[in-house]
């Protein structure tokens, strides 16, 4: 027995060194093992301020709609926080699960690309950045040798870099993994380096996110919360502030992620996108730049070696019974999907989403609109 409890102290200490001696973020991974919608508990966040609140008016039919046993089965299977769907402005169903409700916060994950690319529409727009076809060195000076000198604003907004980011999930030790719980986001950027070609195949990456965002600080001198409330959410009619996820107290934001708000401020971003870049009769996004931005970047080889059909500038795109509908999407089924066709939004927030994919998209998000055309009719 003695000798047991010596084996056993003895191989607890070695964890405890070996815990001890692992960089910081592989430590974090550890002890929070996967991401949580609620991460922003864990993290420091900047406030993206709001300004005058405009309340979605509620739909004469708000709610009427009974999912079926099927939909419901398929709806609560992959433990929803959220789902809601807006027409012609004004709420038509929504409910929430696990205690959430239309106030609570949620992180978007990767649907947060979406928003630093009509940062950089804007940007476009004020004359901060020439053009998309502008070069990132001119904004990120470590990118000014031979190797990253060619890579453009284009290039990264299609996901087509070249960069030799690892976007990796699983493993603590990768890149993803430390720009989630590391502390030196720019520094984790400025390290990368170009070997593929750019601009030639779609390969999606998170640090390609990160890497606009430092354009878009660079460019313009301020913060990406502090540009988004000034630009985007203080104009649109925000109920509440969001928060944005930071790599450190008072430090860069995670912009590949990590913008946390609630459902129905979420649908705001897919009414713009019905609205062409309009917020009542203010331009908020460029619409030229709105319209390319959600347009399939046909130029660039996708991942099955055919023109790229379903990605745009950080939107993807999914042919959804013949029509184009671009959509923000999140690792942990976080969608936000404008159906111009209907005038309306699909939003839908969760713990999970469908390991199973229908032409690069998860199978889940047909389920979601399937059931949204139901309610809509």
């Amino acid at each position: 027995m003695k000798k047991f409890i010596r084996i056993s102290l003895t191989f607890l200490v070695l964890i405890a060194v070996t815990y001890f001696f692992l960089p910081q973020y592989v430590q974090k991974a550890l002890i929070h093992l996967t991401p949580s919608i609620d991460d922003y508990k864990i993290f420091n966040n900047r406030t993206v301020e709001s300004g005058v609140a405009q309340p979605w008016k509620i739909h004469k039919d708000y709610n009427s709609y009974n999912l079926s046993k099927d939909e419901r089965n398929q709806m609560e299977s992959l433990d929803p926080v959220a789902y809601l769907v807006i027409q012609d402005g004004k709420i038509l169903y929504e409910e929430y699960w696990d205690g959430y409700s239309e106030k609570s916060l949620s992180n978007s994950f990767s649907a947060a690309k979406s928003v630093v690319s009509l940062l950089i529409g804007i940007a476009i727009e004020e004359g901060h950045i020439k053009s998309v076809d502008q070069k990132v060195k001119d904004f990120i000076p470590e990118y000014n040798h031979p190797q990253n000198s060619e890579l453009s604003i284009r290039d990264v907004l299609t996901m087509s870099s070249g960069l030799d980011w690892d976007e990796a999930y699983s493993s603590p030790f990768s890149l993803t993994t430390e720009a989630y719980y590391g502390s030196d986001l720019p520094k984790l950027i400025t390290s990368l380096k170009v070997v593929e070609e750019p601009g030639k195949k779609f390969n999606y990456l998170s640090g390609n996110t990160e890497v606009l965002a430092m354009v878009v600080q660079a460019a313009t001198g301020k913060s990406i919360s502090e540009y988004t409330s000034e630009k985007i959410w203080s104009n649109i009619g925000a109920e509440h502030d969001a928060l944005w996820n930071l790599d450190s107290k008072d430090g860069m934001e995670k912009a590949y992620c990590c913008f946390n708000t609630n459902a129905r401020d979420f649908a705001r971003f897919g009414q713009l996108v019905l609205n062409n870049g309009k917020w009542n009769d203010k331009q908020i996004i460029p619409a030229n730049y709105l319209k390319e931005a959600t347009s399939p970047a046909k130029w660039i080889q996708g991942e099955d070696g055919k023109p790229l059909s379903y990605y745009g500038y950080q939107y993807w795109i999914i042919d959804y019974k013949g029509q184009q509908l671009p959509y923000m999407r999140g690792i942990l089924g976080q969608y936000i999907i404008p159906i111009k066709e209907k005038n309306a939004i699909v939003v839908r927030l969760g713990h999970k989403r469908s390991t199973k994919y229908i032409n690069q998209h998860p199978s889940d998000v047909y389920q979601y609109l399937d059931i949204a055309i139901k309610i809509l009719k």
